[in-house]
């Protein structure tokens, strides 16, 4: 047995235990807890939350510029977090879900987004209530701080609390190289090349690994993708956030344009995919899979786990770009936050399952699918409306549509790493930042080369890795998620006379009160 396989099986021994064992249990233990100690927020305030995120799109307050070094507006804070989360897993991950678990998969994805708003809401307030600024003067924030300066901050934990820190930012900027660079560029030149094929380049090979051909054609998307990502990270989070804010609306709406087209076509068909969902979320299916079937804890942690993968509640990723958003209240950002579930999972992967169980492209009962390729599948579900004669528009447009969020993905996730390397450089992150930055980009080249998926695995456990100190933090500061709800609820909502809670900083504090007091801003 050679390196790479024992390594493989070292990793994919963690990876079980971290996301089967503990993780998957541990992320909607706490999404429960979360919202029932802020008595279902979710659903109490539904309108209120969708009053102060979507329903504020035309306020300037929420999507003008800021002008400060800084921060960042709220509508560019929800559009870099959702360039991170919206990617490859809203269309392969879902296809793997349901290809993995069977249509009951998507009923449990839903359950982990319900309650994975309260967890991501609960994140992003002590991210913006724990902040700082670093030495440029740009907000800091994320899992790290509130677990060194909150779980740290109760007596006899401020060594547990830094520890927790230190491993949450590591695996933070480990998983960035990989599920937030590598994968996404493999999934990117692999569908892209496959797509666009252009035989003149395609068929040059550089060398071959395990059976898979790397070619010129793949090597120049490659090139041509560190170019674009090198000019959008080195210019920092204020250019990232711009190329977010005009990216992400666009492809949101646009694949959920398709995805419409494609279900009413089969609207005859919506109603099956619906009974499927439910009847096969409880019992194990002995069809579904072949011989073997699928086991009823397969149905529920495929997923649960898919779900995380796209929204990242629980992760403590967001957060990081959360912080630097230029809002004063810590609940007003978590209100983003459960939007940010909810567009994500609620919105756009139940479009990806309802375009895959409504199209005819795999069997409801057998399991059976005309393809057994995660991406391919839902290429093949447009293709059933989006093709003329031999051209296949369909596919096409899925490789677009895995380009624009793949790419994104990837800019969001320059940010977290980059974060992440910041706390764990201390003084010297000015100069160890830029590094990162720079080892980020040529990164890039090696995800287009890539013939395996060790990278993309081992990331995945790095993922399960930093969710667990972050959901101990999330568990250990509840009750202050409780009180700063409940102060917000009093001043925002019944119109209460009290002095708001804003910051663990006393001066950060003063400050951000008194422009409240002065100009009434939230």
């Amino acid at each position: 047995m050679d390196f790479w396989e024992k390594l493989t099986q070292f990793n994919d021994s963690v990876n079980g235990f971290v996301w089967t064992k503990v993780g998957v249990w541990l992320l909607l233990a706490t999404g429960v807890v979360m919202t029932i100690l802020t008595r279902g927020f979710q659903v109490t305030h539904i309108g209120h939350w969708f009053k102060k995120t979507i329903g504020s799109m035309f306020d300037k307050k929420v999507t003008a510029h800021t002008g400060e070094k800084a921060s960042i507006s709220q509508f560019q804070a929800l559009c870099t977090a959702l360039a991170a989360t919206v990617g490859v897993g809203n269309i392969a991950g879902v296809s793997a879900a349901i290809l993995t678990g069977g249509p009951g998969a998507v009923f449990w994805m839903w359950i982990a987004a319900f309650f994975g708003m309260m967890t991501n809401y609960s994140e992003n307030i002590l991210g913006i209530y724990y902040r700082r600024k670093n030495h440029q003067g740009e907000w800091s924030g994320g899992a790290m701080y509130y677990l060194q300066d909150g779980l740290g901050g109760y007596k006899g934990m401020k060594g547990v609390g830094k520890v927790l820190a230190v491993i949450f930012a590591i695996c933070a900027a480990l998983a960035s190289f990989g599920i937030g660079n590598m994968g996404q560029v493999n999934k990117i030149v692999m569908n892209f090349t496959s797509a666009f094929d252009i035989k003149a380049l395609s068929s040059k090979v550089l060398y071959s690994s395990g059976g898979t051909d790397v070619t010129l054609y793949m090597f120049i998307v490659g090139i041509v993708l560190v170019i674009l990502v090198g000019v959008v990270v080195i210019g920092g989070l204020q250019r990232i956030a711009a190329v977010a804010e005009k990216i992400i609306p666009f492809m949101v709406i646009m694949y959920i344009l398709g995805s419409i087209v494609i279900i009413i076509a089969n609207i005859a068909h919506i109603g099956t995919a619906f009974s499927h969902i439910f009847s096969m979320a409880f019992t194990k299916q002995a069809a579904w899979g072949g011989a073997t079937g699928v086991a009823f804890k397969t149905i529920i942690t495929q997923g649960c786990k898919r779900g995380i993968f796209s929204n990242e509640a629980g992760l403590g990723s967001s957060v990081m770009v959360h912080s630097n958003s230029n809002v004063k209240e810590p609940v007003k950002q978590g209100l983003w936050g459960i939007f940010e579930v909810f567009a994500d999972t609620i919105i756009v992967c139940t479009m990806t399952a309802l375009v895959i169980l409504t199209s005819g492209v795999i069997d409801l009962d057998t399991g059976i699918a005309v393809s057994n390729s995660d991406a391919t599948l839902v290429a093949e579900a447009f293709n059933t409306i989006f093709k003329a004669g031999n051209v296949e528009y369909g596919r096409y447009f899925v490789a677009i549509a895995i380009l624009l969020f793949a790419f994104t993905t990837i800019l969001g996730w320059s940010h977290y790493g980059s974060k992440a390397v910041e706390y764990l450089a201390g003084s010297k992150a000015a100069t160890v930042t830029k590094i990162y930055k720079i080892l980020f980009v040529i990164m890039i080249i090696s995800g287009a080369l890539m013939t395996s998926s060790i990278a993309w695995d081992i990331s995945d456990t790095f993922n399960g890795l930093m969710m667990i100190p972050n959901l101990i933090g999330v568990l250990a500061m509840s009750p202050l998620v409780m009180k700063l709800t409940r102060n917000y609820v009093q001043r925002r909502i019944k119109g209460e006379k009290v002095q708001p809670i804003l910051s663990y900083d006393p001066d950060i504090q003063k400050e951000n009160a008194k422009v409240i007091e002065e100009t009434g801003e939230d």
